[in-house]
């Protein structure tokens, strides 16, 4: 039998708000254990929640980048279960009316079964989190750290569309770089800012009938998250194939040997006994409000990707490079746009491209920076890439030396820096001829292996020619001095 993996994803991304989700203590990660609380977090007797505003804005930003149908009135309710680092007994939480409905993600998956699958969105909600259980620090006691409790979530439910370890990576990665192109979370895995249950099922190939899912908890890595779904498919595999039956519950996985582990029983929406949170009222969003959110709404990354590649005329790769991140795509798309007015007659778009990619975004983490905090002005990146396309200046040179120039001494500009240095090559045939002559003179037998149809050999004798010219002699004007004298 072959059995088709069945994944639905239920993501958790923790909003960058100032403030807790229904009251003003600090959301900010770190910070000592239980600092980040107050009397509302706390759940003390009397106390009110009072919604984030910020934390609405939020969720209607992603539900609009995914295309999702935005709830014009929407409630809050209380789930209900019991656990130490949850003090107030409940989760507030939405249930009957969540803020997004529908839409869906476009994945991209590198040797994929499935070309380009579109995952679709069942809802988005709006919740808080809870604290921090650890059992670690002692024998005897667990530990619990509430400065995480009331943090606002937004939590994304997908359809069970996923198929493969692989496409849950990409489907992470794509909403990764969705919310931190909103500005709306740092999407960081490691703190906690987005992690992941994986709910997962077999069925026979060809079958549209779903089995019994069972879901993993809190995948806070995609290396653990591709282990924890190969395990578990095994797994149910091995149940089914020993005539068994895949109960649903709830498990965990142990990152040290790679396994899943029962921890409950799948709970059903009536075990949290749900109900509508008496203390805040519904949420209405006015059509006024939506469309002023909807206007300072930026590009989304494919409609940016289609930029660079439809009008600059850019390579499928290096667009969806300049693409991982908004500072580094509105960048490109000012240099792109700022070459096309100041040079009309040349084409720059691969040299800038090759300069972002290859020299500045590498320069930007090696120097813990962004793009718009670079020295270098950027008509000046334009006229470094202008001196390559021309023939001026070799890519290498430009790369090697005239790019830490241009740093270091940033209100230079580069073809005075180039001059300054020497970099600049050159056409000029007494030059030219004096070393192609020479190197000539050094390989007579090479040359006669042309002369006899060796024609590959040119490689050769150009790459000897920059070499002894440091780089200085113009390509174009090299290469038929060459050709010329190896007819003869």
């Amino acid at each position: 039998m072959v059995y088709e993996t069945v994944i639905g994803l239920e993501t958790h991304i923790q909003l960058g708000t100032a403030s807790k989700a229904f009251c003003a203590d600090a959301a900010a990660f770190g910070g000592a254990p239980n600092t980040h609380t107050g009397i509302i977090s706390l759940a003390h007797p009397g106390t009110l929640p009072r919604l984030n505003k910020k934390a609405v804005e939020y969720a209607v930003k992603l539900g609009m980048a995914l295309g999702c149908e935005i709830n014009r009135r929407t409630s809050f309710d209380r789930k209900n279960y019991f656990y130490a680092d949850l003090p107030k007994g409940f989760q507030t939480t939405q249930d009957r009316a969540p803020v997004c409905l529908g839409g869906s993600i476009a994945l991209k998956v590198p040797g994929g079964q499935r070309n380009n699958p579109l995952i679709r969105i069942h809802h988005i909600h709006l919740e808080e989190d809870a604290g921090k259980s650890m059992h670690d620090q002692s024998p005897d006691h667990s530990f619990i750290d509430l400065n995480r409790a009331g943090v606002p979530l937004l939590e994304i439910v997908s359809e069970p569309d996923l198929r493969g370890p692989e496409e849950v990576a990409a489907y992470m990665e794509e909403m990764r770089r969705l919310v931190r192109w909103l500005g709306i979370s740092d999407g960081n895995m490691e703190e906690g800012s987005m992690r992941c249950d994986v709910n997962i099922s077999i069925r026979p190939q060809g079958s549209s009938t779903f089995g019994n899912r069972c879901e993993i908890k809190n995948m806070n890595s995609m290396r653990f998250a591709k282990r924890a779904i190969e395990f578990e498919v095994n797994r149910q595999i091995a149940i089914v194939e020993a005539g068994g039956k895949v109960f649903q519950e709830t498990r965990g996985f142990d990152a040290a040997d790679g396994t899943t582990y029962s921890l409950r029983e799948k709970e059903n929406a009536h075990d949290y006994r749900y109900f509508p949170e008496p203390d805040l009222p519904p949420v209405v969003l006015s059509e006024q409000y939506l469309s002023d959110i909807r206007q300072e709404m930026p590009l989304l990354p494919a409609q940016l990707e289609t930029l660079f590649l439809e009008t600059f005329g850019l390579p499928a790769y290096d667009a969806e490079q300049l693409t991982q991140d908004h500072a580094t795509a509105r960048y490109a798309k000012q240099l792109l746009e700022l070459a096309v007015v100041n040079h009309p007659e040349k084409n720059l778009n691969k040299t800038i491209a090759n300069l972002l990619i290859n020299k500045l975004l590498p320069w930007c983490v090696s120097e813990n920076t962004t793009l718009d905090q670079c020295p270098v002005r950027p008509e000046y990146w334009l006229e470094y890439a202008e001196l390559i396309e021309s023939g001026q200046l070799s890519a290498s040179t430009a790369a090697q030396r005239l790019f830490p120039a241009m740093l270091e001494t940033p209100a230079t500009a580069p073809a005075l820096l180039a001059t300054q240095l020497n970099l600049l090559q050159s056409a000029d045939n007494d030059f030219l001829e004096e070393i192609v002559n020479d190197v000539l003179a050094r390989f007579p037998d090479k040359v006669a292996e042309y002369r006899k149809g060796k024609k590959g050999l040119l490689g050769m004798f150009m790459g000897e020619v920059m070499k002894n010219s440091k780089g200085k002699a113009e390509p174009q004007a090299t290469t038929k001095l060459l050709q010329e004298k190896l007819s003869l």
